[in-house]
């Protein structure tokens, strides 16, 4: 009997001794964790980049509170060099075409767009002259695609029909590469459901030299792409090293898969970060009004290689999404200006990026090397007598909200050095807003 009593004493000791310690450790956690900053740095294959602040004293409970801590909304920056930034001349905002010439610093010319031409969500690549449209959206808030497809001559400001998509899409990746205009992915017509199919059809200085589009390998992922009511594109912005080995494998084009980059360097294609899931049209609604749905955004990096598989590369510092224009190429990198990363795991905010990130084609590594001004997605990046120029597109509601706000037109440029490049002007596609 005195064995059992000593026992059961012994036994309720160690259980005293355990949760006094726990407590202890409990407190010592929540002293360190309230007074100071900490900060989880993972791989880059990781989803998220997670940074915290000190906990705020609040009388009346916070839904951004878990376990006691706060995740800060700024939790998914990264730690980059501050760069000197020039304020340039706003880009204007109309439904037409409008041109800004880098030699003069200025804005100038404008001509009309077709009637019957998607309003966002486009998929467009050029070669330096003829630029080629592709489905989209017509109409505002999240109305229904268009299959109609264009090109346009940027000498003559004349446009021409091509033959339409087997099916409309939303913000199909497009790309020109080997002779062919290419046509990958982009959402269904419900707007939110990725698509995965890939066509091509041959052209040749903005001639189309086929009836029909032609099936080819599917991409790794679908999605849709343009969110904005202004579409830029950048001209005449060609590589001189690649340019002299092929001219018509290396021009600086742009696509999108899912608010996806899709670069051509060194007769490779590429598609960089992007997302699965968009807005759709609110059931019921006579104006098409947007409801959101879940949105993943990914840091995946892909190579088309030999037309018949697609291969994995180092994924981006950061899942980045709304990136479709916000590239250039110089030599042998990329730089990938803003976007959008993770919604916030709380609050289920959007968040845009404010960091430049740079990917190195012969070591196939990524860096974070400069801020921008503010956070912005879906801008527009250009490179001219080594000046780094970005224009448009979203940005935040501020320093300390990443949030998005309103859709500017300012133009902002920075110096890099070691640049060489060929470039001469930008022309945007300015379009309704609804």
């Amino acid at each position: 009997m005195r064995r059992a009593v000593t026992g059961k004493k012994g036994f309720l000791s160690a259980l005293v001794a355990l949760l006094g310690l726990i407590l202890v450790l409990d407190l010592l956690w929540a002293t360190t964790s309230s007074s100071s900053r900490w900060a989880l740095w993972i791989t880059p294959d990781a989803p998220i980049l997670l940074s915290n602040s000190t906990v705020p004293n609040q009388a009346t409970p916070n839904k951004d509170l878990i376990a006691g801590r706060v995740l800060s909304a700024t939790f998914s920056d990264l730690p980059a060099p501050e760069l000197k930034w020039e304020k340039m001349a706003s880009a204007p905002v109309h439904s037409h075409v409008d041109i800004y010439n880098f030699t003069s610093n200025s804005w100038g010319g404008r001509f009309d767009m077709p009637k019957d031409m998607a309003h966002s969500h486009l998929g467009m690549v050029t070669d330096g002259r003829y630029i080629y449209i592709v489905t989209g959206q017509y109409g505002p808030q999240c109305r229904g695609p268009t299959s109609h497809t264009f090109v346009l001559d940027t000498e003559t400001k004349r446009w021409r029909s091509m033959p339409p998509l087997p099916v409309p899409r939303y913000a199909p990746a497009t790309q020109l590469w080997r002779g062919r205009l290419h046509v990958m992915g982009g959402s269904k017509e419900n707007r939110h459901t990725p698509a995965l199919e890939h066509w091509s059809i041959a052209v040749k200085d903005g001639v189309v030299l086929e009836n029909e589009w032609r099936s080819e390998i599917p991409i790794p992922r679908g999605g849709p792409h343009w969110f904005f009511h202004l579409l830029w594109i950048l001209l005449k912005h060609i590589d001189p090293l690649c340019m002299r080995r092929s001219p018509h494998f290396c021009t600086n084009v742009c696509c999108n898969v899912f608010y996806r980059a899709c670069v051509v360097y060194n007769d490779n294609l590429y598609v960089i970060g992007g997302q699965e899931g968009d807005f759709m049209a609110k059931a019921g609604s006579p104006i098409f009004k947007c409801s959101r749905r879940n949105e993943v955004v990914y840091g995946d990096v892909y190579m088309l290689e030999d037309d018949t598989k697609w291969k994995v590369l180092p994924s981006m510092p950061k899942p980045d999404s709304h990136i479709e224009f916000a590239w250039a190429i110089v030599n042998s990198f990329v730089f990938i200006v803003g976007g959008t990363t993770e919604k916030h795991p709380v609050t289920k905010k959007m968040i845009l990026d404010g960091e430049i990130f740079q990917f190195n084609f012969d070591t196939q590594k990524w860096f974070v090397v400069g801020k921008l001004p503010y956070r912005v997605k879906t801008t527009l990046v250009g490179l001219w007598d080594g000046m780094l120029y970005f224009t448009s597109g979203q940005r935040d509601k501020g320093r300390d909200d990443p949030a998005p706000r309103k859709v500017i037109g300012e133009m902002w440029r920075t110096k890099l050095h070691s640049v060489e490049l060929n470039g001469s002007y930008f022309l945007s596609f300015f379009l309704n807003k609804g």
